[in-house]
C-alpha cells in the first residue's frame, strides 16, 4: 500500500474514534437532542444499506439488476459509509470469496498462530489491520469483469474524497437546518458525522473478523464463516455470513423467516415494485445439498 494511500485510511478510520469522546461531552453535560439521533440512524440506516445493498449484494455479487441510475445511487450512498471507494472494495472482496479463510485472502482472522495470543492477532488484523496495513491490492483489474469498464462507476470511485467530506457535511447541515444554530450543527456532525461512521465501521468490520471466528455453521462451505445472530439486526443482514458464504449469489443472506436481513427486505421490496429483477434465490434443494447436520 502506497504512503499517501496509509494516511487516508487512518484519516478515514481514526477520525471517527474523536466522535466517541466528544459525544461523551456532548451527552453527558449538554444532552442530545432527539434530531440528533434521527440524523444519525437515518443515515446509518442508508450508507449502511448502500454497502449492503448496493457495494455487497449488487455490485460484488450481482445478486439482483437494476437500472443504471439505481446502481450509481446504490454506490454513491456505499461510499458515504467512508469504507473506501467503490471499486477497490469490490475487488477486495471478490478476492475474499476467492480464497476466504486461506493464504490470498486479504482479511482473514485464521493462520496467526495458536492459543489466545494467535487468535488476537489474527481477530486484530481481520478487523482492522488489514485496512491499516494491508498491501496494496495488485491484481485488483482480475476481480473487477464488469465494473471494469464502466465509467460512471469508476467516476464515482474517483470522486470518494468528495463523498468522504459530504458524509459529515450532510449531517451538520441538517443539524443546521433543523436547529437554526451553529452548535445544533456541530452537535449533528458529531453524532450523525462522527459516531456514525464509527459504528457503521466497526459493524462492517467485524463481518470480517467475529463472523470468520464464531458462531453457528449451518452450511458446509470451505471456510470458516459463522452466522452471528446478535450482530444480524445492525448489521442490516449482513451477519447471516455462513449463509452468505454458502449461497454467495442470493440476495437474500437470511434464509429463514426467523433470520432477519433488513438489506434482503429493501430488495425484495425493490423487486415488487419493478425496481429490481433477475435476484438470486437459492431453492430447498440447494438449501438442502449444503445443509449441516443440525
Amino acid at each position: 500500500m502506497r504512503r499517501y494511500q496509509q494516511v487516508f485510511h487512518f484519516v478515514g478510520v481514526g477520525l471517527p474514534f474523536l466522535g466517541l469522546p466528544l459525544a461523551v461531552w456532548l451527552f453527558w453535560g449538554h444532552g442530545v437532542s432527539v434530531a440528533d439521533l434521527a440524523i444519525m440512524a437515518s443515515l446509518y440506516t442508508l450508507s449502511g444499506l448502500g454497502i449492503a445493498v448496493g457495494y455487497h449484494r449488487l455490485l460484488t455479487h450481482r445478486a439482483f439488476e437494476t437500472y443504471r441510475g439505481l446502481r450509481y445511487m446504490w454506490a454513491i450512498l456505499g461510499s458515504l459509509a467512508l469504507e473506501g471507494s467503490v471499486i477497490p472494495w469490490v475487488a477486495h472482496h471478490r478476492k475474499h470469496h476467492a480464497f476466504s479463510d486461506a493464504s490470498g485472502d486479504p482479511h482473514s482472522p485464521h493462520g496467526y498462530g495458536d492459543g489466545l495470543r494467535g487468535a488476537l492477532r489474527g481477530l486484530a488484523h481481520a478487523h482492522l489491520g488489514w485496512v491499516l496495513f494491508g498491501e496494496r491490492q495488485q491484481d485488483r483489474e482480475r476481480y473487477l469483469g464488469d465494473l471494469k469498464d464502466d465509467r460512471g462507476m469508476n467516476l464515482i470511485s474517483d470522486l470518494f474524497p468528495l463523498f468522504a467530506v459530504l458524509t459529515f457535511l450532510i449531517p451538520a447541515g441538517l443539524g443546521l437546518l433543523i436547529s437554526g444554530s451553529w452548535w445544533g450543527a456541530l452537535t449533528a456532525l458529531v453524532w450523525g458525522g462522527l459516531v456514525r461512521v464509527f459504528f457503521l465501521h466497526h459493524m462492517t468490520f467485524s463481518i470480517n473478523s467475529i463472523c470468520h471466528f464464531t458462531g453457528r455453521r449451518r452450511f458446509l462451505t470451505g471456510d470458516q464463516s459463522r452466522n452471528v445472530f446478535w450482530l444480524a439486526l445492525p448489521s442490516l443482514g449482513e451477519a447471516w455470513h455462513n449463509n452468505h458464504h454458502a449461497f454467495p449469489t442470493s440476495a437474500q443472506h437470511g434464509l429463514r423467516r426467523t433470520e432477519i436481513d433488513i438489506a434482503g427486505l429493501v430488495i425484495a421490496g425493490m423487486e415488487r415494485v419493478g425496481l429490481a429483477w433477475n435476484v438470486v434465490g437459492v431453492s430447498p434443494d440447494r438449501l438442502q445439498t449444503k445443509a449441516l447436520p443440525a
